[in-house]
This record gives C-alpha cells, structure tokens and sequence, in this order.
C-alpha cells in the first residue's frame, strides 16, 4: 500500500460487487488492480467492464496475489468462511459482506484468525459508515432522546423469488433474515448493544427458509426492539428510535435514508438531512477501510468485530427460534466454492 493509493481485489462479480467496484473506482486513492470469480471467463468479462489489470479464474489466486491491499468478498454469505478465510491466511486485509457468515461459529474463526495473523478484518456494514446513521448514533449517545426505551425497525422485499433463486436455497443460506433481516438487527444493536432475551416467529417456505420473520429483543435496562424482515412482501424499510424524552424517525430507507426526523418533548420536530450524492453509495465504508489501513489499525471503530459477532449471536438465536438450519450446520461443516 503506498500513501496515496490502496490496491483492491475484488472476489466474486456478482451485482453487489458491481456495485461496489463501480464506487471505488471513482475514488482518486483506490485502485482495483484484480478480480477473481469460479471462473475465468466471469472474472475476465468483469476485468473488461471497469479495466482492472488481472484476472483469475479461483479464488486461491487471487488471495495469493502479494500487490493486493485488502480485498473485497461478495460471494453469497454461505461462502464467506471459505473465501475471507483463504485471503486471511495468505496475510490478504479483508472486508467481508453481510451477513459476515452463516453464523456465529464461522464468524468467530474468521475473527480469530485475522487477530492471529495481525490483518485487518471488517464487515461491509455500509449502514454504519453512513454519515447520516451516525449522526443519529451521536444524537443517541448524546442523550437528545434520553434514555432509549424502544427501537422498530423492518426490511421486505415484495418478491415473488422462484424455489431456484438464492434466496429461497438453504445451501446459499436463503431466507429473509440473513440477507434482509442482517440491517434491522444491526441498526438496533448499534444503538442497544447485545439484546439479554430473544422471542421470534418466521413462516416458513417448503426448502425451510424463512420468508419473513418477526423478532421481539430485549434488555436488562427495560428496553424493546421490534425487528422484521420479508422476501415475501414489500415493507417501508422504516425505523424508529424512542427514547424517555423524544422519538427520531427515519421514514423510508433507514439503512441508507436521505433524512431522519427528531421529535423532542416541548420542541418543533427537527429534519437532518443527508449530503449532497446519491443515497446507495458504498463509498463511505471503503473510505473507512482504506483510513484503517493506512492508520496501520486491524479493525474499525466504526464496525468493530466484536459487534459483528453480536449480531451473529443474535441471528443464530433467532434461526433457533424459528427452527431455520441450514445444510452445512447439520453436516458441521463449512461451504466450499461450487
């Protein structure tokens, strides 16, 4: 890595990491410099669309490729173990896409291992590098609210998805909770910490994922969190923080909103609103990865590992709950690369 520019690898081609590439290369201080996919020919088309140098058709390579600075895994979540595992141990910096791991058992060895090996680690939690979201953090800090007292939160997608898309494959750990739910839990642990008890109810589809689920959390400190999430219809994606001496709304979009809203007891309701850009940037967590790099830290403060691991916990609850397991956890082992 020198001072100026930070050399990515990109792991997967699939939308997310379009996306997510198509930002960084608007930064003047990142550099993609290679791809990899399962196949040559997927990495090379994706090479030819936004002009990285190398190629590779396996993961391995990639990994092992000593110009890369960190890299980034989009591989669906049920891969991540393999894929963020193989650059950790080849000394790769990682950030890894949420959900971190299909659960907390595969997200605790990653942790260990890049605390091992000195890396630096990160789940790709865009919502918390968001600008706005940790203005409301501060504000919630800071007790404009006073002490918080509830926290709702939702994600749906109307769908319909067919039996043969991901999220409905329990080999691809489908279902509404990891892919979706993964925002609404994270956004209130980031305000709550780590819920003590845990109720929650899901319907479930015929290959036994969840299709939408419905979680109450709650904490020693009397507080409650309402979460849900759905790929079977479409929700407001809206949330909702009360405290014991206001409320903030987010109306739309709370994972990546344009504004939020705070209501004070006594006070007219004050709007904050986000800056200038478009709304779905992945701009600010790369930023954040690249600050951490050259900072010489191994994990950001802003989605520290510990964190990630609660929000692990939580979810594995909540699949208890709901009685969603996925293949790999009944044979006790880890996806590899198809």
């Amino acid at each position: 890595m020198t001072e100026q520019r930070v050399r990515w690898g990109i792991l997967a081609t699939g939308g997310i990491a379009a996306a997510f590439t198509a930002d960084l290369v608007d930064l003047p201080d990142a550099e993609v410099v290679a791809v990899a996919s399962r196949t040559e020919e997927s990495a090379k088309a994706f090479a030819e669309r936004f002009g990285i140098e190398r190629a590779y058709g396996d993961w391995g390579a990639l990994a092992e490729d000593a110009d890369i600075d960190v890299v980034y895994v989009a591989t669906p979540h049920s891969a991540h173990r393999v894929a963020a595992g193989l650059c950790l141990e080849a000394g790769r910096n990682v950030l890894c896409e949420k959900a971190f791991t299909l659960n907390a058992r595969e997200a605790e060895e990653l942790v260990a291992l890049a605390r091992e090996r000195g890396s630096f680690l990160m789940e790709a939690m865009w919502m918390y590098c968001n600008p706005l979201i940790r203005r409301l953090k501060a504000l919630v800090d800071d007790g404009a609210i006073g002490e918080v007292r509830s926290v709702q939160a939702d994600f749906g997608l109307a769908g319909p998805f067919p039996p043969s898309h991901r999220l409905r494959d329990p080999a691809q750990g489908g279902g509404a909770l990891l892919d979706l739910g993964v925002y609404p839990v994270s956004f209130t642990q980031l305000l709550l910490g780590e819920p003590s008890d845990i109720a929650a109810r899901a319907t479930l589809s015929e290959e036994g994922v969840d299709l939408q689920t419905g979680a109450l959390l709650s904490w020693d400190s009397g507080a409650l969190a309402s979460v849900h999430c759905s790929i079977i219809g479409g929700t407001a994606t809206s949330a909702s923080v009360t405290g014991s001496l206001g409320r903030i709304d987010i109306p739309y979009g709370f994972f990546f909103p344009d504004r939020f809203v705070l209501h004070r007891d006594g006070r007219d309701p004050e709007e904050f609103k986000a800056e200038a850009g478009p709304r779905n940037s992945l701009k600010h967590e790369a930023v954040e990865v690249m600050r951490a790099l050259r900072a010489g830290e191994t994990e950001s403060p802003l989605v520290p590992l510990d964190g990630t691991l609660a929000v692990m916990r939580t979810m594995d609850t909540i699949r208890e709950r709901v009685g969603v397991r996925y293949p790999q956890e009944v044979a006790g082992e880890a996806v590899t690369p198809a």
